[in-house]
């Protein structure tokens, strides 16, 4: 086992990675680790952990605290018997070059040792390796707690020092050069080191770049002259005078050419035609042009790009590792080889004044101030300039034109990952939905997608999209070359993160709480006012969305970490609880009358919002407050069609054990109801008894619904009658409605026909009285399945496009749809049917949501005689992702048993019409019964048994209510069993509870 901490802190065994969650428990490791094979004492890492012992944050019983952490922590690892217990304390059972901390110290030590001796290649080696293994900044993401802070430090010193030893020793190798890149970041960072400063001026000069060699000696002597009072080493002054000797004895030559031109890039630019040439219109109308948006959205390569479009004199210079405002100008006057300017501004605009020119000053957050006035000036000086800039934030100033640099789009994205991931791997082959599932997961910033396409030169597409779930942690070790800040996902965020106010950096911790965008109101429930919210805008760590806000779920994600690590997420979790319960209460009376459209709507675009409120109330809140938000939740996504969802979630909310004498059981038969609505309609009622547990009180309205669907769910219809009757004349017509819809369920259990087609009726009324449109919308559809059955089409067509055009109104999902096209089915209205399953189809977001729409298209297919395209349906619906409910599940049966019969694998058709009919039974669902018994009739048909065929055609025309004379399969079997007419007659007069037994019955037969 491997532990490394020269970055994220990861734990390998065997080349597989594993991820340590929780900063405490990182920190924990971290700390063992620092010290591999040495007993670490308990009171040691007691205060090491805790340092805030007596304060608030503290563990009451800190050694219990401590024994849960080391309990935790050898859970985590893939080796749990390296955290050894001893009796004074913990000791991490690994050798020291197990972990890179020490393996980079030994190496750095050795580097050294072979400098001092003169072997600079074998110095070269040793510290090539040494910081080939950093992947960013060390202990990244450990709190940091002093002993952190003290490592970090310490390696720090360490790293400087590697880095000098080895541009030293560089230097002295055939070929060989010392980093400049790298040499003018630290220098930068460091402005007092002089041994750095002493190497880059070396260096500098030693590439034939004399005047950037003597700018950066100049600046160094300006700061310690104005800081420190004092002037440079002897020997930085002894490199000045032989660099300025040199430099006499070339006054003649000619100049080196500026530095900072255009540059050509290694990899394609993917994407962004439309900010490309936004860009190109903005600079030429206007002077100053500011590319803005969030870190790692890619605002340095269209910049890049952009400039290359321009035809004129160009020159990039990248202010990312400036810290000092001051040194703006100088690094400026640098790029464009001005030699030891004495006034750099006065020098630059001299330089930016003989033509006309594109100067490009990318990164500008850190110095955004000083950036902003450099560009002022020197358009005001510059005539013929324009200027570029790249930042997470306006220059906020005046004839500034902003191009927002968004996202990737999913196409863009796509294509992004997969042009980087075959660079390492030419043959990946990836489907097209796993990799938008990554990009997704990735926010579309190009930056996380060139990162993680590099880490499938070692793991698989899907380890890869698995990993993404702890995103930060994961993408780390990035493009060497690149800043510090562009080398690893945590660190682009932390690189916007750092500049921010106490005050924005509190409010930007607390709206990660939003799963989704949010208001100006929402923000200012957990704390957040406007005028924070809109500087978190101006920094891109906040975007617009509409009148909306949102975050990034890769920026949302840090300051999520941020939150719980300063000990404020259950506060901004409780406050954010609150907000969307009290939404759910205010939109619950509305949900039942005229205002239903619009608030279904107003939820919808707080979905998410709503479920992570529903979640931390029943996790860690108010369990009376849970169910009151259950409740609501259930009845909307009754409304939305999202059944499978509100029975996984209202399921959970009802397994939360309560107190006895809880006040909060007086709110469960709300949720018993929502829940059985829902598990009704997606056909999950199987375990409603255990799910639900007793019955409540049926002297109310709610506890007799809750009965009602238990009994129907338990076959017991007439108690279930009997519990609605004192009921049904309540003076509510939405109650009404609701208990007249229970009853009609119980009758099509019950295959009672005609009383179920008065329940309908009656609750139609009832809904349309209160301006319901859901329940108005779905009676209506089952009074055209009604309609159909025996016959009347143009009644079922007028009540299907009646219904239809009040689900559109509500903006329900694809699955209200599907069945009106179903229904049209049933009417022989193909071509209508066809052009509904097209819309669905067109309209969906991913495979999963169409997959009933392809079943029926399979069906319409089939009935053209196109058997292949039926069969190339339904392997699209067998392939989809994820897990079918049991509606959607019966009908592929069914449509698998009716084309096998059709293909002659009559085998097979038996197996799926079996399994179709089980489903269905269970339920229950008549409809579907009598569509799987006609596949059945056309199986015995073909198998040789045509009287029992006919008999099954009879049964299903008794458990539908009428014959179907326009559904495409009735009409074919009806011809091809008139010689047995007789048979069918026969099974047609049989009562509802007849019919079902025989159909039950020859559905369990062998064939």
């Amino acid at each position: 086992m491997r532990v490394d901490m020269l970055g994220p802190l990861r734990v390998e065994l065997d080349g597989r990675s594993t991820g340590i969650g929780g900063p405490r428990l990182r920190a924990l490791l971290a700390r063992l680790a620092l010290e591999p094979g040495r007993v670490i004492g308990h009171r040691t890492l007691i205060e090491d952990l805790w340092p805030e012992s007596g304060e608030a944050g503290a563990p009451e019983s800190p050694m219990v605290a401590l024994h849960s952490l080391v309990y935790r922590l050898r859970r985590a690892l893939p080796e749990p018997e390296a955290v050894c217990s001893e009796p004074a304390g913990y000791r991490l059972a690994l050798p020291d070059d197990a972990v890179d901390i020490l393996r980079f110290e030994r190496l750095a030590r050795q580097g050294r040792e072979e400098l001092r001796a003169g072997r600079h290649a074998k110095t070269d080696e040793y510290l090539s390796r040494a910081l080939a293994s950093r992947r960013g900044e060390p202990l990244s993401d450990i709190p940091r707690l002093p002993f952190v802070e003290a490592a970090a430090l310490h390696l720090e010193e360490v790293g400087l020092g590697a880095v000098e030893d080895h541009a030293e020793a560089s230097s002295f190798l055939p070929g060989g050069g010392p980093p400049i890149v790298e040499l003018e970041r630290l220098a930068t960072a460091h402005p007092l080191r002089e041994r750095l400063r002493a190497l880059l001026v070396g260096a500098l000069a030693a590439g034939g770049r004399r005047a950037e060699a003597l700018v950066a000696y100049e600046i160094h002597r300006s700061r310690l002259a104005e800081e420190l009072g004092t002037d440079p080493g002897p020997e930085l002054r002894a490199l000045h005078l032989r660099i300025l000797r040199e430099e006499h004895a070339r006054a003649a030559a000619p100049a080196p050419p500026a530095r900072g031109g255009r540059r050509t890039p290694l990899t394609t630019f993917v994407g962004r035609e439309d900010e490309r040439r936004l860009v190109a219109e903005r600079l030429a109308e206007y002077r100053l042009v500011t590319l803005v948006g969030p870190g790692g959205v890619g605002k340095t390569r269209l910049a890049s790009v952009a400039a290359s479009d321009v035809d004129v004199r160009t020159h990039v210079v990248e202010l990312g590792p400036v810290s000092d405002p001051g040194l703006v100008p100088h690094t400026v006057a640098a790029a464009l080889g001005l030699r030891s300017p004495v006034d750099p501004v006065a020098d630059v605009v001299d330089a930016l004044s003989t033509a006309e020119t594109l100067l490009v000053l990318d990164c500008c957050e850190r110095v955004v101030d000083a950036a902003a006035a450099l560009a002022v000036e020197l358009l005001e000086r510059c005539p013929d300039l324009r200027v570029l800039t790249t930042t997470r934030e306006p220059l906020d100033v005046p004839g500034e034109a902003l191009c927002p640099v968004p996202p990737l789009s999913p196409e863009a994205s796509r294509r992004l990952f997969i042009d980087r991931a075959r660079a390492g791997r030419p043959d990946l082959h990836a489907s097209e939905e796993t990799v938008d599932r990554i990009c997704r997961r990735l926010d579309g910033l190009p930056l996380a997608i060139e990162l993680a396409a590099a880490r499938l030169r070692s793991m698989t597409v899907e380890a890869l999209a698995e990993g993404l779930e702890d995103r930060l942690g994961f993408l780390a070790g990035g493009n060497r070359l690149a800043p510090p800040h562009h080398r690893d996902l945590r660190g682009v965020v932390a690189w916007s993160w750092e500049p921010l106010t106490g005050v924005e950096r509190a409010a930007a911790e607390r709206l990660s709480v939003f799963p989704q965008a949010f208001t100006t109101r929402h923000a200012e429930y957990v704390g957040v006012r406007a005028s924070t919210l809109y500087s978190l805008v101006d920094r891109s760590l906040v975007e617009r969305d509409g009148d909306r806000y949102r975050m990034l779920d890769t920026i949302r994600e840090y300051g999520n970490e941020r939150l719980v690590e300063n000990g404020g997420a259950l506060e901004a979790r409780d406050a954010h609880a609150a907000c969307f319960l009290d939404l759910a209460e205010r939109a619950e009376p509305h949900l039942r009358g005229p205002g239903q459209t619009a608030w279904q709507a107003r939820l919808a675009l707080d979905h998410d919002n709503l479920l992570a409120s529903l979640g931390h109330l029943r996790d860690h809140g108010d369990r009376a407050k849970a169910l009151r938000s259950g409740a609501v939740l259930g009845l909307f996504w009754a409304i939305r069609g999202d059944h499978a969802t509100a029975v996984f979630h209202l399921r959970s909310l009802l397994d939360s054990p309560a107190a006895p004498g809880d006040v909060a059981d007086e709110l469960r038969p709300a949720v018993c109801a929502a829940y059985l609505l829902n598990a009704t309609f997606a056909g999950a009622l199987a375990d409603a008894r255990t799910v639900v547990g007793p019955p409540p009180k049926t002297s109310t309205p709610v506890g007799a619904f809750v009965a009602a669907l238990l009994a129907m769910a338990e076959s017991r219809t007439g108690e279930g009658r009997a519990v609605l009757e004192p009921h049904l004349d309540h003076p509510d017509p939405w109650t009404r409605g609701m208990l007249r819809l229970a009853r009609a369920f119980l009758d099509g259990t019950s295959g009672d026909i005609a009383r179920g087609a008065d329940d309908v009726e009656h609750a139609v009324r009832a809904f349309r009285e209160t301006g319901d449109h859901w329940g108005s919308s779905l009676l209506l559809m089952s009074l055209a399945y009604a309609r159909s059955a025996v016959g009347d089409t143009e009644k079922a067509t007028a009540l299907l496009e009646e219904a239809l055009e009040l689900s559109r109104a509500l903006g329900t999902h694809h699955g209200q749809r599907v069945w009106s096209a179903m229904a049209h089915i049933d009417a022989g209205a193909t071509g209508r049917a066809r052009e509904l399953l097209e819309e669905v189809v067109a309209d969906a977001t991913s495979v999963r949501r169409v997959a009933s729409a392809r079943i029926c298209l399979a069906d319409l297919a089939r009935y053209e005689g196109d058997l292949e395209k039926a069969g190339a349906l339904l392997a699209l619906v067998e392939s989809a992702a994820g897990e079918k409910d049991l509606s959607e599940t019966a009908l592929y049966h069914s449509a698998a048993g009716h084309l096998a019969a059709a293909t002659g694998g009559l085998d097979g058709a038996r197996r799926h019409l079996r399994a179709a009919f089980a489903l269905a039974d269970a339920m229950p669902d008549l409809p579907m019964l009598a569509q799987v018994s006609v596949g059945t009739a056309d199986v015995l048909r073909r198998g040789g048994a045509p009287e029992r065929a006919a008999r099954v055609m009879g049964a299903a025309h008794v458990v539908r209510g009428g014959p179907a004379p326009r559904h495409p399969d009735v009409v074919r079997l009806t011809h091809e069993l008139s010689a047995h007419r007789v048979h069918y007659d026969r099974a047609a007069r049989l009562s509802p509870e007849e019919a079902l037994a025989l159909l039950r019955e020859e559905h369990g037969k062998p064939g």
